[in-house]
């Protein structure tokens, strides 16, 4: 490392401390390039990226694809008002209806609004079908829906809520996997169940078998609509385009967005046309929504996902990374659980997992820790068996500092 590119780093460390909003606990690392599952710093030093921007880089850093479609787009037009129509837009919205369950589309920025807008979408359609006092929304306990005011409060974790209560009203958790629980909570005023497929920030907490299947006939027999939160497990992460696939049923409303746009800003709502009706002109929008730059992504993240064999690469992956980490369980007893699906995988500790991911990243590995015990693996879906077996090895060598391999 020069001292000039030590400082150039530690400059932009204290900009950053300077003038931007201290939301994140930030690493001391400036990251400038990247390409498949690999990133550089500023300082020309390589790292193993198993995060994948949190589950954003689904097709890698600067897929040739990805990057062709946003450079063509952005020499034709990178904004016209939703007044008009929009032709990546259009296209978008076709292929992940043919793709799913869903007759409509709805475009934004980002999972918290695409999030937003279900909620929205289904207390409209309450209102309208059953009456003015079907507004509730039941949520499941360790989940995380987004940080505005009514993505916060559909969160059920306190150390979301802290500081900005009140919370908006109607909203009832209950614990993810309990269907008892779920039929228990039912009232008059109860309009959906909204849901994770499988937990992301809560843990990487998997379904009990029947569980997604029996909310499904639960909703069916109680007039409610069920809502899908597929910010992190869509396209393709789990090794089915949709996570829902696995459980042989289908939700009302879904929500999509991290890597929709394979690291490019959108989200999306995607709804079946018995609750998408509710939605008319005035009732909901977004001025950024489905713009054409970030369409023109979402069009060539979902084509390349379907056509290059990411999935078939995401399943094949995911399984080997699965028996990676078991065998590491085995030899390390502070393992309490290895558990996920696809390339969405975690690793329970017993203890907290900070210092592990601080050691990785020494090692030019990037992990992250949710729920403060649980090691998060998010690779891009082009990962390959070489950066599996980096990965794990540098993860052996953190657990004991004295292996030799």
């Amino acid at each position: 490392m020069s001292v000039s590119s030590n400082n150039v780093t530690q400059q932009l460390i204290q900009l950053a401390d300077t003038h931007i909003a201290h939301t994140y606990t930030r690493f001391p690392l400036v990251l400038v390039k990247g390409e498949g599952c690999r990133v550089w710093d500023i300082e020309g030093r390589e790292y193993l990226d198993m995060l994948a921007g949190l589950a954003v880089c689904n097709l890698g850093h600067c897929h040739p694809k990805l990057v062709a479609a946003i450079c063509e787009q952005a020499q034709k037009l990178l904004h016209v008002s939703n007044l008009y129509q929009i032709e990546p837009q259009i296209r978008l919205a076709d292929l992940l209806c043919q793709h799913s369950f869903a007759d409509k589309a709805f475009f934004c920025n980002s999972g918290a609004e695409a999030n937003e807008a279900a909620i929205k979408l289904a207390r409209k359609y309450a209102k309208e079908k059953y009456g003015n006092d079907r507004y509730e929304i039941i949520t499941m306990t360790n989940s995380f829906h987004g940080r505005t005011m009514a993505t916060i409060t559909a969160t059920a974790q306190e150390k979301f809520h802290k500081g900005f209560e009140p919370l908006l009203p109607g909203f009832k958790y209950v614990p993810f996997g309990d269907i008892a629980a779920a039929r228990a909570a039912i009232g008059p005023n109860t309009a959906a169940i909204m849901l994770e497929p499988i937990q992301g920030e809560g843990g990487v907490n998997m379904p009990p078998p029947g569980y997604l299947e029996g909310l499904r006939a639960l909703c069916d027999e109680q007039n409610l609509l069920l809502i899908l939160d597929e910010v992190q497990t869509g396209m393709g992460r789990t090794g089915k385009l949709f996570a829902y696939e696995h459980f042989g049923m289908e939700p009302d409303i879904m929500t999509l967005a991290k890597s929709l746009g394979g690291g490019v800003a959108i989200g999306a709502m995607l709804a079946k046309d018995e609750a998408a009706k509710a939605f008319g002109p005035g009732s909901h929008a977004s001025t950024f929504g489905g713009n054409p730059l970030a369409c023109a992504a979402g069009i060539a993240a979902l084509s390349t996902i379907l056509e290059d064999g990411l999935l078939d690469n995401c399943r094949m992956m995911g399984e080997y990374l699965l028996t990676k980490l078991v065998k590491l369980k085995s030899k390390y007893s502070f393992i309490k659980d290895i558990r996920g699906k696809g390339l969405m995988l975690g690793v329970e500790l017993e203890f907290e997992g900070k210092d592990i991911v601080n050691a990785c990243l020494d090692r030019r590995v990037l992990i992250n820790c949710t729920m403060d015990k649980v090691l998060r693996f998010l690779p891009p879906l082009v990962v390959n068996k070489e950066e599996v077996d980096r990965a794990i090895g540098v993860l052996d060598e953190v657990f004991d500092p004295n292996n030799s391999g």
